[in-house]
């Protein structure tokens, strides 16, 4: 049975990775801005570097998404528009394809070739980074795959680091001119009006605008939580897949509305990024100043290696888009009463302290339970104690949250898939312990070939191509089962069902009972101190 299942997939696999043939125009679309053609490929059609915004530049720089200005004639969109400005890092999993800019509020559409018969399911990506690194264009972003099965797939940019999240005391004064605008959380606004743009505009492409599925890893899978619990996403998508998306909360989120002499102000650190240029005050001539630093001063080497800076705030609960913490939210019974898929990886990131001894390690359940703690973790089959800390890190961090969402999706009537992912490709497998971060991508996209080239084996064929077709099926009917396929069930926490993407491969990827239930339950306790 597992090898006639491992069979079927690869050739699932084989049939979906074709050759492409030389690129041809597109129908001409009419949006409100101006007419586009992209470039017609085998069975698809694509569109890159659509506007859905102004440029945020000049006067526009920390404040909402505005119009795109009027173009005339027709704008060829047949290659990505910039990522958004940030300082790249060498290690990132998904490599930038472009040149980093200020202007980059763009989206891309892949779109089956219309059949008029029936508007299509629409899946929006929104990629991860910390959300000070990241963008639309990697290879591993393709999202070609998707649209070969019949989905309207979408991804966009949005704004990141202190071009994304900034406050100061100098924007809110000035929002006095813009009541309607909220302040801060930029990239979150920069998410909502690429959704908006979705609902009036994907229906030209043969998407249903009635029919969006989000679909975020890492940072973009927080981005996710945000906008599930904010009132300004209401209505713009209608299932969820998140993955490795965090789900309690964003550490040290900063507030408004606090003094600035409170650690927790997102103004002070606005405030103390200004001083580091020698900006003072809080009028418009300070704001003038502030907006006049160069794009590489504003970045000022910040990314994900080194983002914990007091002059940089991140998602802060602002009181319009973000306003209560995702766990506050969601255990007040709201927010997930629609199908969600979501998980984690099996190694995945957490933050773990340097330790000698399983004491350390587990500290933080205290002596009271340290037996208890230690006991479930070595069930899991963890017993160094640095592997120890690195495990309960990443279940802190991602695991136990993805867990939590899927307990709170049941909770609320909602249909909750639950799932880990563990699977290391064939050429890395001798190197790593288990599945790390940001990993999955390339098998949820189908673009395991851009990634490990001709390290690429059929093993990690098959796997890619199982996996796509859980997620190509949960987009169309919010139900990832399908022909051919292993059974995934509902989550419901008397059971907790999970499907286990297997580092053993195909053959041995199905439905369990969480193994790490005893060693998850122990950290969730941890969220019931006061």
């Amino acid at each position: 049975m597992r090898q006639t299942i491992a069979a079927g997939v690869l050739s699932m696999a084989c049939s979906l990775v074709g050759g492409m043939v030389q690129a041809q125009p597109t129908k001409v679309i009419s949006l409100d801005a101006g007419k586009i053609q992209g470039a017609s490929q085998d069975n698809i059609d694509v569109y890159k570097g659509i506007p859905f915004a102004a440029a945020p530049i000049g006067e526009l720089r920390w404040r909402a998404p505005q119009p795109v200005p009027a173009w005339d004639g027709i704008r060829q969109v047949t290659q990505y528009g910039h990522d958004c400005m940030q300082k790249p890092f060498p290690s990132d999993a998904a490599p930038l394809g472009t040149a980093p800019s200020e202007d980059c509020l763009v989206l891309n559409v892949w779109a089956p070739k219309q059949d008029k018969k029936s508007l299509k399911p629409v899946m929006v990506w929104i990629y991860g980074g910390g959300f000070v690194n990241g963008g639309a264009s990697p290879a591993v972003y393709d999202a070609s795959q998707f649209a070969e099965q019949g989905i309207v797939a979408v991804s966009f940019n949005y704004r990141l680091g202190r071009f994304g999240f900034f406050a100061h005391p100098a924007l809110t004064k000035q929002q006095r001119k813009y009541p309607e605008e909220a302040l801060g959380n930029y990239g979150f606004m920069d998410q909502i009006a690429a959704l908006k743009w979705v609902k009036n505009n994907i229906s030209k492409f043969g998407g249903d605008p009635k029919q969006v599925t989000l679909v975020g890893e890492s940072a973009g899978g927080f981005s996710e939580h945000v906008l599930l619990t904010s009132p300004k996403a209401k209505g713009l998508f209608n299932q969820a897949i998140i993955q490795s998306g965090l789900g309690r909360q964003w550490e040290h989120a900063k507030r408004f509305g606090v003094p600035l002499s409170d650690p927790d102000s997102a103004e002070a650190t606005g405030v103390a990024f200004a001083k580091q240029w020698g900006i003072e005050g809080n009028n418009e001539q300070a704001l003038k100043k502030l907006r006049s630093l160069s794009a590489d001063q504003v970045v000022h080497d910040m990314n994900m290696m080194n983002m914990n800076t007091p002059t940089y705030a991140g998602p802060m609960l602002d009181g319009r888009i973000m306003v209560k913490q995702p766990q506050e939210y969601y255990m007040s019974g709201k927010g997930l009463a629609m199908p969600i898929m979501v998980g984690a990886n099996s190694s995945d990131i957490g933050f773990a302290p340097s330790v000698t001894s399983t004491q350390q390690a587990l500290a933080i359940f205290g002596n009271a339970n340290y037996h208890q703690a230690l006991a479930a973790y070595k069930q899991s089959g963890v017993t160094q104690p640095q592997e120890i800390a690195q495990a309960l890190a990443s279940d802190r961090l991602m695991v136990e949250p993805a867990r939590f969402v899927a307990q709170q999706v049941d909770k609320q009537g909602g249909d909750a898939y639950f799932y880990r992912f563990g699977y290391v490709a064939d050429s890395l497998k001798s190197q790593w312990p288990g599945a790390y971060h940001a990993t999955d991508i390339p098998y949820t996209f189908n673009t395991v070939k851009a990634k490990y080239g001709d390290q690429l084996t059929n093993n990690d064929s098959a796997m890619a191509a199982l996996i796509h077709q859980y997620w190509v099926n949960f987009i169309k009917r919010g139900d990832p089962n399908g022909e051919g396929i292993p059974a995934w069930d509902l989550y419901q926490d008397d059971g907790h069902e999970m499907m286990l993407f297997s580092n053993r491969g195909v053959a041995y990827s199905h439905t369990v009972s969480d193994p790490w239930t005893a060693r998850l339950d122990m950290v969730a306790h941890l969220y019931d101190k006061p």
